[in-house]
C-alpha cells in the first residue's frame, strides 16, 4: 500500500449524471436550501423577540432550528457549487471535515427530536407539573446532553476513519462524504471501524426512535381522553404531522444505515440520504413551528409593526 500514490482529493459523482438533470436539481436544491434558511431563521427570530414565546417548547424549537441550519450547511452549499460548476472534487481535509460535521450534527438532530417529543409528552400528559419539570436549568441540561452524547458516540468511529490511509481509488457515488464509502476506499483493513460504526448507529437510531415514538404514543392516548371533539381534532392534527415527519426521517435513516451490509454506493443510497438530509429538513420548521397558532400570531404582529413603522417613515 505504501507504494501507491496517496489520495489528496476525492471525486463525488453527485446527484445526477446528465447536465440537464443537474440544472434541474440545482434549482430544486437551491429553493429547498432557501426555504430551510428562511423557515429556521424566522423561527429563531420570532421566538427570541416575543415574550409570550419564552417557554421550554420554543426554547427547544429555537435550538433545533439553529441545528438544522448548521447541519444542512455542511453539505448543501458544496453540492450546489458542484451542480452549478460541474466540479466534482473535494479535498481530503474538506471531505473529512464534512464527514465529521455531517455525522455529529445529524446525531444531534436525532437527540433533539427525542427531547422535543419528551417536552410535548410532559406538557400534554402532565400539564400541572410541566413548569416544575421543564425549568430553565433542566432544559439547558437536556440541550447540552444532546451535544455531549452526540460527540461521545460519534467521535471515536469518525476520528478513526480520518486517520485511515487512502492510496487507491478516490471516487464516491454520493453527493457528500459518507463514512461507509470512505471505509471502502481505504487501503487498509477497516473491519473494526465498520463494526464500531454499526454498533454506534444501533444505539443512536433505535434508542432515539423508541423515545420519540413512545412519547407521541402516550400523547395520542391522552388526546383521546380530551372531552372536546374540536380539541381532539386539533391536537391529533398536530401530532400526526409531527409523526409523519418523524417516520419519513427515521425510515430512510434505518434503511440507509441499519442493514446487514454497510457497503454503500448505490444510487438508492443517494435518494435515501436526500430524503432525510434535505426534504425532511425543509419541512421541519413549517411542521414543528410555523403551523403553530402562537407563532402565526407573533408573525402577524411583527409584520404589522414593521408595516406601520415603514409607513411612519
Amino acid at each position: 500500500s505504501m507504494n501507491h500514490t496517496r489520495v489528496v482529493e476525492f471525486v463525488l459523482l453527485g446527484l445526477a449524471n446528465s447536465r440537464h438533470l443537474e440544472i434541474i436539481l440545482f434549482l430544486f436544491l437551491l429553493i429547498a436550501y432557501l426555504l430551510i434558511l428562511l423557515g429556521n431563521i424566522t423561527v429563531i427570530s420570532i421566538t427570541l423577540v416575543n415574550n409570550f414565546l419564552q417557554t421550554p417548547m420554543y426554547y427547544f424549537l429555537r435550538n433545533f432550528a439553529l441545528l438544522e441550519i448548521t447541519f444542512t450547511s455542511t453539505f448543501i452549499p458544496s453540492t450546489l457549487y458542484s451542480l452549478l460548476t460541474e466540479r466534482k472534487t473535494i479535498s481530503l481535509p474538506g471531505c473529512f471535515f464534512q464527514m465529521l460535521s455531517f455525522y455529529y450534527l445529524g446525531t444531534c438532530t436525532l437527540f433533539h427530536m427525542a427531547v422535543m417529543s419528551l417536552d410535548r409528552y410532559v406538557a400534554i400528559c402532565h400539564p400541572l407539573h410541566y413548569t416544575t419539570i421543564m425549568n430553565s436549568r433542566f432544559c439547558l441540561q437536556l440541550i447540552l446532553a444532546c451535544w455531549a452524547l452526540s460527540f461521545i458516540l460519534m467521535f471515536p468511529p469518525t476520528i478513526m476513519t480520518v486517520q485511515l490511509p487512502f492510496c487507491g481509488p478516490n471516487v464516491m457515488n454520493h453527493f457528500y462524504c459518507d463514512t461507509s464509502l470512505l471505509l471502502q476506499l481505504s487501503c487498509t483493513d477497516t473491519g473494526f471501524i465498520e463494526e464500531l460504526m454499526f454498533v454506534t448507529l444501533i444505539i443512536i437510531l433505535p434508542g432515539t426512535f423508541i423515545v420519540t415514538v413512545v412519547s407521541y404514543g402516550c400523547i395520542i392516548i391522552t388526546i383521546f381522553h380530551i372531552p372536546s371533539s374540536a380539541g381532539r381534532k386539533k391536537a391529533f392534527s398536530t401530532c400526526s404531522a409531527h409523526l409523519i415527519v418523524v417516520m419519513v426521517f427515521y425510515s430512510t435513516c434505518f434503511y440507509r444505515y441499519i442493514r446487514p451490509t454497510q457497503r454503500g454506493g448505490q444510487d438508492s443510497d443517494k435518494v435515501l440520504s436526500f430524503f432525510f438530509s434535505v426534504l425532511t429538513q425543509m419541512l421541519n420548521p413549517y411542521i414543528y413551528s410555523l403551523r403553530n397558532k402562537q407563532v402565526k400570531q407573533a408573525l402577524k404582529e411583527n409584520m404589522l409593526k414593521a408595516c406601520s413603522a415603514s409607513l411612519r417613515q
